[in-house]
């Protein structure tokens, strides 16, 4: 059964997002042999560039590709003052900027078609994503139609675009998603709100500005989606189908940074240090996704945003346990890696996945988010169509157990009510 894992969760003694001193993965985590490595193509394209105030060469960086550049952002970086910077940087380096700042939370192909609109007669010499994974993508959309023409749905899938596409200059401002490292466009079809991942190794960012100054100004409810999205990257993308020595490389270390910083920051939202630590966390997480994909962690979660209107990182929050119980089934030994690297319980612990999921559950609710479906006002009759819909989603059939509709229905159930996993 799913949901038969009351026991596990009363053994861990502890307080929501503390974590213990001890760390056990020295002891027994096994390295692998040469003989267990997959074989891998790894085709790093973005340059990083980390730092408190890195956002000053913002100018610089944009007058190596042209002296055009068009700036897709939000309101919300508006009103924080991080547009107003990147704008005057600039233009003091002598870059004429046009800009749309109309980008909505998970942006649909309305949104791409409304920037394009601004883009399409300005014939700029790069493409600048301010903001967070909404703002990238939809900046990434633009850039697959205005070098390419036609409409996103065209490039729904991977290596679609025929032309070659502007240079990107990408600048999160949350820790969440990690577009900045990857080569896709997360899009929603403005009718059905089902995301259409558009992908093309031409789309990837030529350049990421990582400074966690930008990430201080988020709200809390922000700061708390958006790393736990980044959490559930590190998680999922540890143990796909299509993991090798890289993706799992950038996996851990974005699961370590995340675990440690997270908590950190609930407690100390200006702490730079923490901030830093979950911007770069967030970042290997997205290099993980370029490299290894995601698990039906997100194949659930994209149904109950589509219909019921649910930040991303929300569904995310209430999933990613029950996957992990769902998974411990075939991979329980590496949830154990990941368990033992922040003390939960040595890696060789058969109980690690649960105390893994018991963890991702406590770190979300100490943010004040939901744990249950229930408490996200989900309709119980709508699961079998969830189901459906999640078992068309690509990322499910790079989850390491397989999902059948059957199999989506039932975490579903597990996760609609607290008292599956009380």
């Amino acid at each position: 059964m799913l949901c038969s894992y009351a026991e596990r969760r009363n053994k861990i003694d502890l307080p929501p997002a503390i974590l213990p001193q001890t760390v056990f993965m020295t002891t027994d985590t096994a390295l692998p042999s040469s003989a267990e490595l997959a074989a891998f193509d790894f085709d790093p394209r973005t340059r990083v560039i980390y730092g408190a105030g890195v956002l000053s060469r913002l100018g610089e960086l944009s007058r190596s590709f042209g002296c055009r550049a068009f700036l897709v952002t939000d309101k919300g970086l508006k009103a924080a003052g991080h547009e107003e910077h990147a704008l005057g940087f600039l233009q003091r380096a002598d870059v004429e900027v046009i800009y749309y700042d109309d980008v909505h939370p998970n942006p649909t192909t309305d949104d791409v078609g409304r920037a394009l609109q601004v883009a399409r007669d300005a014939k700029v010499d790069l493409i600048i994503g301010l903001g967070g994974g909404s703002s990238m993508d939809c900046a990434k959309g633009v850039n697959f139609l205005l070098t390419n023409g036609g409409k996103m749905e065209d490039y729904w899938g991977i290596g679609k675009a025929t032309k070659a596409m502007l240079p990107m200059i990408a600048v999160p401002t949350t820790a969440g998603t990690g577009s900045e490292a990857q080569s896709f466009a997360l899009i929603a079809d403005s009718q059905t709100h089902m995301k259409m991942a558009c992908g093309d190794r031409k789309a990837a960012c030529s350049v990421a500005l990582l400074d966690p100054e930008l990430t201080v100004t988020m709200p809390s409810s922000v700061t708390a989606v958006t790393g736990i999205d980044a959490v559930s990257h590190a998680v999922e993308t540890y143990v796909t189908t299509k993991r090798n020595a890289v993706s799992q490389l950038f996996s851990r270390q974005a699961w370590k940074l995340l675990a440690t910083s997270f908590p950190r920051v609930l407690a100390e939202p200006t702490n730079l240090d923490a901030r830093g630590g979950m911007l770069v966390g967030a970042h290997f997480a997205g290099a993980a996704i370029e490299n290894s994909m995601l698990g039906a962690t997100h194949a659930l979660a994209n149904p109950l945003s589509a219909h019921f209107n649910l930040t991303h990182g929300i569904p995310i929050g209430v999933m990613l346990p029950h996957v992990i119980r769902f998974n411990a089934e075939v991979v329980g030994a590496l949830y154990g890696d990941l368990a033992a690297d922040i003390g939960l319980c040595r890696s060789s612990d058969p109980e690690a996945p649960g105390f893994l999921a018991d963890f991702v559950q406590e770190l979300v609710a100490s943010w004040g988010l939901p744990t249950s479906l229930k408490a996200c006002h989900v309709s119980r009759d709508l699961i079998p169509t969830m189901a459906a819909e999640a078992a068309k989603q690509w990322t499910g059939t790079f989850n390491p157990r397989p999902c059948t509709v059957d199999s989506f229905q039932e975490l579903y159930s597990c996760a609609f009510d607290e008292s599956s996993t009380n």
